[in-house]
């Protein structure tokens, strides 16, 4: 019995060293970083970000539509993204790149939350851009634009992609669309569209819009 009393206490040396006694200030320092953390540290970073780094990366100097069509055919998909736009994160990412443009609206869907509208910005009478009027905005575009939102910063995928939805709830606000049938309105937008292909149609989210007949 007197050896086994050594043994007993080698075993309860070990369960110790591998337990960390955690006091009352880790404990909230843990639980800040966990799930529940994120819509508050989220909400940080757009009030670090979203009006002083986000939308002027956006409004400042978005190339038109037409011209970023050019781009793309003339220099293909990763030059005009480096030139010109972000990629975001993860292999096969698409390119994301500020636009601006003004058209006739040819067609619209208005009968769903997540409104869109067909845009023919080249005066062919084909739709040309696509851009979303919410109130549901679909897609990271906003995110994914800007170079300061960086995966590596986030506590996993889950809080990366809460800033999405973040930032377009931030933006339905500024997107004040009029009554009525759009077909036939000029629109005007700045906006961002991502692409993964130089021929893939180009859907917008935009930051501003507005309309005349």
């Amino acid at each position: 019995m007197k050896q086994a009393i050594p043994v007993i206490l080698v075993l309860c040396l070990a369960v110790l060293s591998g337990c960390k006694i955690i006091h009352e200030s880790e404990k909230t320092e843990m639980v800040s970083v966990g799930p529940e953390g994120d819509d508050a540290r989220n909400e940080a970073r757009l009030e670090d970000t979203f009006e002083s780094q986000l939308l002027p990366l956006i409004t400042t100097e978005p190339l038109d539509a037409a011209r970023l069509r050019e781009a793309l055919a003339s220099d293909g998909l990763e030059a005009a993204g480096s030139a010109h736009g972000n990629q975001g994160s993860g292999q096969g990412a698409a390119w994301n790149f500020p636009v601006r443009g003004s058209g006739v609206i040819v067609a619209a869907k208005l009968d769903t939350s997540a409104r869109t509208v067909s845009v023919d910005v080249n005066d062919d009478g084909a739709a040309d851009v696509t851009v979303q009027l919410g109130p549901v905005i679909r897609g990271t575009a906003l995110r994914d634009i800007a170079p300061f939102y960086n995966f590596d910063d986030f506590r996993d995928q889950i809080e990366f992609a809460k800033l999405a939805r973040a930032i377009n709830d931030r933006i339905k606000p500024l997107l004040e669309v009029p009554e009525g049938d759009l077909v036939g309105t000029t629109i005007s937008f700045v906006g961002v569209t991502p692409l993964k292909s130089p021929q893939e149609a180009m859907i917008v989210t935009p930051v501003e819009l507005s309309f005349a007949k």
